[in-house]
């Protein structure tokens, strides 16, 4: 389940080129609740509409609270789970919509995300958080540090969405073309496409393979991804339609940017031919007052995968504990 929205204007465009291809279709009624996750699920009611999707693993004085990105779930943070839960408390939720959370006619909003991980920390009373978050989950990171009461000791972004601006005229085309239409059209090779996008060589790890069988999965699950393709289209213009870019002077807390220098999604090939990754990260970093920016080499877009045992030192070192 891969993150940010140029993997899905890939997508559409390449819909477009082969529109003679069926996309996949839907057999069965399956469910999200049947994903093989690596951990215990755990569950929590936050109001009577919303439930979160955790798993906690591990214990120590600090607690890594992990928030996926664009399109993905809790099964992303695997590989850092598995090298830092002998140190700490580590963390990761399904945001609502996504994964085993609830499903509901959410807005979907930056501010939505960031009030319900606000709600998520001050009912499990976690204390001594250090917040990570990747691509989307980054800006939802970002919003809930600069817009909620929510104790956070230490922020980590990777691969941050809202470094790169966007304009009013790149806002209408995003939304022109993301419809469910679009998602829900994507055949098999497309899709593992898409998923290729994230890693250094544009191929997909064998050991990332189960997150595109768990896409073609939850295809099969009917209404369940009927549910899903009518909200990403929303978490896209969320993320537009709340830019943090000109709020990062005001985060107040030590930050650990970290971006794949091969990441194909960052920036946006498309509307941003002549920037590099580099550029954007930077740009984005120098804003925040306590940062440090680490470029990681080879990786992509999905650096704490691909990358997990230098992204898990850089934590660790950051840290300090």
């Amino acid at each position: 389940m891969k993150n940010l929205f140029l993997l899905l204007i890939l997508a559409f465009l390449q819909v477009s080129c082969h529109a003679q291809k069926e996309a996949i279709p839907v057999i069965n009624q399956k469910s999200m609740q049947d994903f093989n996750y690596p951990y215990e699920t755990k569950k929590i009611q936050l109001s009577d509409h919303l439930e979160i999707a955790y798993i906690d693993e591990g214990a120590g004085d600090s607690t890594l609270l992990m928030i996926h990105g664009l399109g993905s779930y809790l099964p992303a943070w695997k590989n850092n789970v598995e090298g830092l839960k002998h140190k700490y408390r580590c963390i990761a939720i399904d945001l609502p919509g996504y994964g085993k959370s609830s499903k509901g006619e959410y807005d979907f909003g930056m501010s939505f995300f960031a009030e319900t991980l606000a709600s998520f920390i001050n009912t499990l009373n976690l204390e001594n958080v250090i917040l990570i978050g990747h691509s989307m989950g980054a800006q939802i990171s970002v919003t809930m540090v600069l817009n909620t009461d929510a104790a956070i000791e230490k922020l980590v972004l990777i691969a941050p969405a809202g470094f790169e601006v966007f304009t009013e005229q790149n806002k209408a085309w995003f939304e022109a073309i993301f419809t469910p239409q679009m998602i829900k059209a994507s055949n098999k090779q497309q899709l593992e496409l898409n998923f290729a996008m994230n890693f250094a060589a544009n191929t997909l790890p064998d050991d990332a393979r189960f997150m595109y069988e768990d896409r073609l999965y939850m295809i099969e699950t009917g209404t369940e991804y009927d549910a899903y393709a009518e909200m990403i289209p929303k978490c896209v213009m969320g993320m537009l339609n709340e830019p943090i870019f000109d709020r990062l002077s005001e985060i107040d807390i030590p930050t650990l940017v970290i971006y794949g220098e091969e990441d194909h999604l960052i920036p946006n090939k498309f509307l941003h031919p002549d920037l590099i990754t580099q550029s954007v990260a930077e740009s984005g970093q120098e804003q925040i007052p306590d940062s440090v920016l680490k470029m990681l080499t080879p990786c992509g877009h999905f650096v704490q995968w691909e990358c997990a045992e230098e992204v898990n030192e850089l934590l660790i070192e950051f840290i300090g504990q």
